[in-house]
């Protein structure tokens, strides 16, 4: 297997299934140790999707949605300004967070409701241990 494609596709008859970013950084973590890729397909509507899938493991992303957008709004010329747009919207996204290039894009970019949930419990655990 030279790479995994993280997708839910057909998730439209499922309402309960988790996003795909949701869970691309727990596949990423289950194949580290292999010389496996990992993309991202689903969920991608700008520029800053982008940047939070290369930040949690994805090595790219899909865009066919986006693609389609574009061929149905202008042909060509629709498909190629939806490109330049997400490609704006990306170094703007790079820019935002300080970085230069995409090899400075690293895990820290991106808070999940996972870290919450673990800033939180710290935070309780740190008061529960001052009060005695």
């Amino acid at each position: 297997v030279a790479a995994i494609i993280v997708s839910n596709h057909g998730a439209r008859q499922l309402d309960t299934d988790p996003a795909t970013i949701d869970v691309l950084e727990e596949v990423c973590e289950a194949v580290k140790d292999y010389p496996v890729e990992v993309y991202l397909d689903g969920g991608v509507r700008r520029g800053s999707d982008v940047l939070k899938a290369l930040a949690l493991g994805a090595e790219a992303v899909m865009i066919g949605r986006l693609v389609l957008w574009g061929l149905a709004a202008g042909g060509e010329e629709g498909c190629l300004k939806m490109l330049t747009i997400l490609k704006n919207e990306f170094r703007l996204a790079l820019g935002l967070c300080g970085l230069a290039s995409v090899s400075e894009i690293n895990r820290s970019l991106v808070v999940t409701p996972t870290d919450k949930m673990a800033r939180a419990a710290a935070k309780a655990l740190r008061a529960t241990i001052s009060l005695k």
